[in-house]
């Protein structure tokens, strides 16, 4: 899939884990991990915002996307 979560990358940067974000924002540490790995098919904009806003940060930093014209083909 080319859209890839960076979560991991803003967590080192702000000196902050996965548990402790996933407490400060009120998500189940199971979430977190999911979300983390990827395996999360969607995420609820007031997730994202939380993290966000915990995180000092903007959704872009989050995840990322790699062009695949794939993506244009699918119905």
């Amino acid at each position: 899939m080319p859209v890839r979560v960076t979560l991991d990358a803003v967590l080192e940067a702000r000196g902050m884990t996965g548990k402790e974000l996933a407490s400060r924002i009120g998500i189940s540490e199971t979430q977190m991990s999911l979300f983390r790995s990827g395996k999360v098919r969607g995420v609820r904009f007031a997730t994202l915002s939380a993290m966000c806003a915990a995180l000092e940060c903007l959704p872009g930093e989050l995840i990322d996307y790699e062009h695949s014209d794939e993506d244009l083909s699918r119905s």
